[in-house]
């Protein structure tokens, strides 16, 4: 069975609900408090010396990181997880996959913790990261179909990114009203019954 480091919410539930959702056994590790000094931080460094959620340690003991790549080895397990090879939409799905922690995922980098990157302004840096952020999710809801997913019928791992990522900042009310697609694509993940006991661990619903 797999390792799950992770903290409730976190970037760790966009894997959690992936696992879930393609059912593979997992075994979660809650590490709140890995980001300052503690022994919570020890305990992920000795997996992970970056210190990164989520950490996975796979059944044969090698570590695993990066939420793209652990869609990927999913995929691996469960190819209908994703547009077929060879479908309009596989190169869609792709592009997308890498989009979202190519541009959007940097902005938490830098909004959740400005005081690091910048001492005299980290407020601006904050609300900088927060307005490109918006404009980034206005750019993905107009390549969504929301009927009812992100790819139309087919549910894929796409789909537990976004269910995720509405929990996070602008918020749900901002995503309500100005990205009715991706919106409706995380109501539609949340309606899943065997999501739902994720979800809720991971406060989302």
């Amino acid at each position: 069975m797999m390792t799950v480091y992770g903290v409730p919410g976190w970037g760790s539930a966009i894997s959690e609900v992936m696992l879930t959702l393609a059912e593979i056994p997992y075994k979660f590790v809650d590490v709140t408090g890995f980001d300052a000094e503690g022994p919570q931080r020890d305990l992920l460094k000795i997996r992970n010396p970056l210190c990164q959620v989520p950490t996975l340690v796979l059944e044969n003991g090698d570590i695993m990181t990066e939420t793209a790549a652990i869609a990927l080895m999913i995929l691996d397990r469960r190819p209908d997880l994703a547009p077929a090879v060879h479908h309009p939409e596989r190169q869609q799905f792709q592009r997308l996959l890498i989009w979202l922690v190519a541009n959007v995922y940097p902005t938490f980098t830098y909004a959740d913790y400005p005081e690091r990157w910048t001492a005299d302004a980290p407020l601006q840096l904050k609300t900088s990261c927060m307005e490109y952020r918006k404009s980034l999710y206005l750019w993905l809801n107009d390549r969504l179909i929301a009927e009812p997913y992100a790819f139309g019928e087919q549910l894929t791992l796409l789909d537990c990114y976004l269910a995720v990522m509405r929990s996070w900042g602008p918020g749900h009310d901002w995503f309500q009203e100005h990205t009715p697609n991706i919106s409706a694509i995380a109501d539609a993940v949340c309606q899943i019954p065997r999501l739902r006991t994720v979800l809720k661990n991971n406060e989302i619903i």
